[in-house]
């Protein structure tokens, strides 16, 4: 389990650390890992050019007491100033001690020789603002981050892409594009959460001794968590004991919705699916082995859990239905626009819903532009205004439970998953989980995973359909338990 905290918790581990430790200790641990993975970068440090872009404070310092070690292996460093006055001193009188040189970046104008540093570089390490930045980078140091984006450079972050922010993931105006982030103690939720993650590059975690709370921020599940939480059937074990997920979903105009649910879900372990709708047909054709039933959910027959709402166009019956229900619920696509709230919230079984960015912001009546840039404060918002597990789709998949905790955060998908019907797959995954018996929270986040896998697996770098991802569950799940 990779887990994020946010800087207030950090800063406190950091302060009760740096009381028992000598002073300066701490930040020589964090320089010490930030030149190792910068000498790991170039391959060779002799003869290479560094520059340093320096703001105030330790995530300054941190990059100063770096370049040191860099310039005294043979690197050629300069580090350009952005603020002289507030520069780290004791990391600065390293660096002059080490042989690099130094710029200031102020009261310059036209091709400065910061400007001709960074376009013959070979690194350039971003040490502009640490975790507390808000805001994007003032013009003068956006304007050094065109630059390096724009060199042949590779760039390094240290702990966080200047002008991204560290709690939230989002990214308000000029950011620093990175190769590589170099993170120290934890991760931050910045560098799991879009779109702040799309400018970290790579993330390298460096240990420097910090104590954290048990409960995270945000936390994303690997292999080893997802393996452990996967149900597997026992030598007692019937269908029903394995559980059995029903899907209301599909109709004349989307047969193929049904279809695609219940693909997903005869590949997430339950043993067996029932299929209420008007594409029974459809479903049965394709998957013999569905039990189908034409008289609506309330008379489908026993279930663990229900899968409401791909393809159901205007069915409100359908949906209310199911939520009446006291089993676990997924509410997805035209689902979340008929489900009625107050219903929602009344519930005393589990309700996952699984709204992409569009359906998100027409639940919390923003646009979508807002979802986007605000993704975890949108996830929280709309699960605690259902009291509701929510899973907002997405590059980075987001997944939150009513009344706090940590916000599961899955990324491995594939931009090739952004295709009609894929989210069906993922719904009837997940339900086929719930069925199993899985919490709404970890239902949703092995799903995603599982599912941005076989995206990936389909896919293999050229465009995919939703059928091939539901083919390809099966290969993910065995990728996992290898």
């Amino acid at each position: 389990m990779r887990s994020a905290f946010g800087v207030e918790t950090v800063r406190a581990a950091e302060r009760e650390l740096m009381a028992r430790l000598p002073e300066g200790a701490l930040m020589q641990r964090a320089a010490a890992g930030l030149a190792a993975a910068c000498a790991e970068l170039m391959g060779r440090v002799y003869g290479r050019r560094v520059v340093l872009l320096v703001g105030s404070g330790d995530n300054g310092g941190d990059a100063l007491y770096a370049g040191a070690r860099l310039a005294r292996r043979g690197a050629g460093v300069t580090a350009a100033l952005l603020s002289p006055e507030r520069t780290h001193p004791g990391g600065l009188a390293a660096l002059r001690r080490a042989g690099g040189s130094v710029q200031s970046t102020q009261h310059d104008e036209g091709d400065t020789a910061v400007e001709r540093a960074i376009r013959s570089a070979d690194l350039v390490v971003d040490g502009i603002v640490g975790i507390g930045g808000k805001g994007g980078l003032r013009p003068d140091a956006a304007s050094l981050a065109e630059l390096a984006e724009s060199s042949r450079a590779a760039v390094v972050a240290v702990d966080l892409p200047s002008g991204v922010e560290a709690d939230t993931g989002e990214v308000r105006g000029a950011a620093i594009h990175a190769d590589l982030t170099v993170t120290f103690g934890t991760h931050k939720p910045g560098l799991l959460i879009d779109p702040a993650r799309e400018y970290a590059g790579s993330v390298r975690l460096v240990d420097i001794g910090l104590s954290l709370p048990d409960e995270a921020e945000a936390e994303a599940l690997q292999h080893a968590d997802v393996a452990a939480l996967l149900p597997a059937p026992g030598a007692e074990s019937d269908k029903y004991r394995r559980g059995v997920v029903g899907i209301a979903a599909g109709s004349s105009r989307y047969p193929g919705a049904a279809v695609l649910a219940v693909a997903g879900a005869l590949r997430g372990g339950a043993g067996a699916v029932r299929y209420v709708g008007p594409a029974g047909d459809a479903v049965i054709a394709r998957f013999p082995e569905t039990l189908v039933s034409d008289q609506g959910p309330k008379r489908a027959g026993r279930v663990q859990a229900w899968v409401v709402g791909p393809g159901a166009g205007d069915d409100a019956q359908s949906v209310a239905e199911v939520l009446a229900q006291d089993v676990p619920v997924l509410v997805d696509a035209d689902g979340l626009r008929l489900a009625d709230r107050d219903l929602v919230r009344a519930r005393k079984a589990p309700t996952l819903m699984t709204p992409h960015a569009g359906e998100a912001a027409a639940l919390l009546g923003v646009s979508r532009e807002s979802v986007e840039a605000a993704r975890l404060q949108s996830v929280r918002e709309l699960s605690e205004r259902y009291v509701a597990t929510v899973l907002l789709k997405g590059s980075t998949t987001l997944v939150a439970s009513p009344g706090g905790g940590p916000v599961r955060v899955n990324s491995t998908g594939t931009s090739w998953l952004a295709t009609a019907g894929s989210g069906d797959v993922l719904s009837g995954l997940a339900g086929s989980l719930l069925a199993s018996g899985l919490s709404a929270l970890d239902a949703g986040s092995v799903a995603a995973y599982l599912h941005g896998l076989a995206g990936r697996f389909a896919a293999d770098g050229a465009p995919v359909g939703a059928h091939d991802v539901s083919e390809s569950i099966r290969s993910a799940w065995r990728d996992v338990m290898s």
